[in-house]
């Protein structure tokens, strides 16, 4: 829970201090520039309160890891869904009203988290966790949205540690192995997510776990 809190507000305070000129570089994600990115964490923040609200009484199908479902390819951006944020974020037109209502909504999901008890069942996405398993979840989503977020600015603020490390450790699980250990955090994460591609050194690092990435997580 506080890894969610601290994760959440690095990034919520990221993004307050970027220059509006920020706003119309490209982010990690493909297709997206930064502020579509902004808009997608307004959408994020908006499910985190509503999961919360919604109490499930059957048992937990999913924890923190099996949360993640992989897919077999990586996103074009060409996804209805993806285009549509595109368009939500130019209808803002200026930085400083999308760094208002992420701030609104993004304060709200903060408090939230915070008064949610661990072991309350939530649902979502048709499956059952407890709130404690759903918001570490969101410990990874946040750290490889703030990766996304500083992927082209280097003056920009990076992940805390304690979220890069966190968010390895769920990432080797869902993977199934552990990365090398001359991986850092964040390119274990760059490189197991397909946001950055290995270099050779790398590749022979990684030997036969080279060939199930990227996982490509939804």
């Amino acid at each position: 829970m506080d890894l969610f809190s601290l994760s959440w507000a690095a990034l919520r305070t990221a993004v307050a201090e970027l220059p509006d000129e920020d706003f119309a570089q490209p982010s990690g994600c493909t297709g997206w520039l930064v502020r579509d990115l902004v808009c997608h964490l307004v959408i994020d923040a908006q499910d985190v309160l509503i999961t919360l609200v919604t109490p499930a009484e059957t048992e937990p199908t999913r924890d923190a890891v099996t949360y993640w479902d992989v897919a077999e390819t990586p996103p074009t951006g060409d996804d209805p869904f993806d285009a549509l944020i595109v368009r939500l974020a130019a209808a803002y037109e200026e930085p400083r009203l999308l760094k208002f209502h992420l701030d609104d909504v993004g304060s709200a999901a903060g408090r939230a988290a915070e008064l949610a008890a661990p072991g309350l069942r939530v649902g979502t996405r048709d499956e059952v966790l407890t709130a404690g398993d759903y918001l570490s979840a969101y410990v990874l989503e946040w750290t490889l949205h703030h990766l996304d977020l500083v992927a082209h600015l280097p003056n920009a603020a990076e992940p805390p540690a304690e979220g890069l490390a966190r968010s390895r450790e769920m990432l080797e699980k869902i993977a199934g192995t552990a990365f090398p250990a001359s991986f850092s955090d964040k390119d274990a994460l760059l490189v197991g997510t397909g946001r950055r591609v290995p270099t050779d050194a790398e590749k022979a690092e990684l030997d036969e776990s080279a060939a199930k990435l990227p996982l490509v997580l939804g």
